[in-house]
C-alpha cells in the first residue's frame, strides 16, 4: 500500500470495543496535518439513550474534521439494526448511507466511515428487505477498510477472520491497533510482529483522554503513510509511547 488513501475509507473492527472511534479520529487528525479536507461519517449511532456523546462528537473533539455527520440514532445500545427494530425506528437502508457517503466524497478529500460493532455486524436493510452490513456499503462504495484490532490475546485469529472476509469481496484492507498498552507484555510482542505484514499503524491506550492538541500533533506517529502517518519502525515507536 503506497501513497494515503483518498475517498471513502471504512472503519471497522475485529469486535466491539477495540477502539474504532480513536482510530478514526487519529486518521482524520494525521491526514487534516497533511493538508487533506476531511469528512468523519458514521451510518448508525446507537446507545444515544445514556446521554454520552456520540462517536462523531468524540472524533470532533479530538481531530476538528472539517465535516461530522451521523446518518441514524437509535436508542438502545445494539447493532444498528436491532437497535432500529426495538424502538420501532426506520432502519437505515443501504443506497441511503450510499448517497450521503458519495455526496460527502464529492465535497472532501478523504471520508472515513466509522462502522458499528464488527465488519457482519447488521446496520440496516437494503431495498429488497435483507439486511446490510459495513462491508456489503465497502463493496457498493468501492472503498478500503482499515482494520481496528485488539493487541492482546485472541487477536490474530478474529483479524485473520476479518481480513479473509475483506479479501473475499476484493476490499483492500489493513489493520491499525487500537489500544497499544503502556506496559507490553510478551504476547503483545509477539501479535505485533504477526499483524506487521498488514499493519496501518497503532493508537496508544488511553490516547482519546489526550489534550485534543497533543493528540492532534502525536496522531501522525501513531499511522504510516498510506494513512498519512510518518511511522516506519514499530519497535522504537512502542518503546517511545510504553
Amino acid at each position: 500500500m503506497t501513497g494515503g488513501w483518498t475517498g471513502p475509507v471504512l472503519v471497522t473492527g475485529t469486535d466491539t470495543e477495540v477502539g474504532k472511534t480513536v482510530v478514526t479520529a487519529a486518521i482524520a487528525a494525521a491526514a487534516q496535518a497533511a493538508g487533506l479536507r476531511v469528512a468523519v461519517v458514521k451510518p448508525g449511532q446507537t446507545g444515544t439513550a445514556t446521554g454520552d456523546p456520540g462517536d462523531v462528537d468524540s472524533v470532533t473533539r479530538l481531530a476538528a474534521p472539517f465535516t461530522g455527520r451521523t446518518l441514524a440514532s437509535y436508542p438502545d445500545p445494539l447493532a444498528p439494526l436491532a437497535a432500529a427494530r426495538v424502538a420501532e425506528l426506520e432502519p437505515l437502508e443501504l443506497y441511503t448511507a450510499v448517497d450521503a457517503i458519495r455526496e460527502e466524497t464529492d465535497k472532501h478529500d478523504l471520508v472515513l466511515v466509522e462502522g458499528a460493532g464488527g465488519l457482519l455486524v447488521p446496520m440496516g436493510l437494503r431495498p429488497s428487505g435483507e439486511p446490510w452490513t459495513v462491508a456489503d456499503l465497502a463493496v457498493s462504495l468501492g472503498a478500503p477498510a482499515v482494520v481496528v484490532a485488539r493487541a492482546g490475546l485472541g487477536t490474530l485469529n478474529h483479524t485473520a477472520l476479518t481480513l479473509e472476509a475483506l479479501e473475499r469481496r476484493a476490499i483492500p484492507a489493513g489493520v491499525v491497533i487500537g489500544a497499544w498498552p503502556a506496559e507490553p507484555e510478551l504476547v503483545h510482542w509477539l501479535n505485533l510482529s504477526d499483524l506487521v505484514p498488514n499493519l496501518l499503524g497503532a493508537v496508544p491506550m488511553g490516547a482519546g483522554t489526550m489534550d485534543p492538541g497533543v493528540f492532534r500533533r502525536s496522531a501522525p506517529g501513531w499511522l504510516t503513510p498510506a494513512l498519512y502517518g510518518v511511522l516506519d519502525d514499530w519497535r522504537a515507536w512502542a518503546d517511545d509511547v510504553s
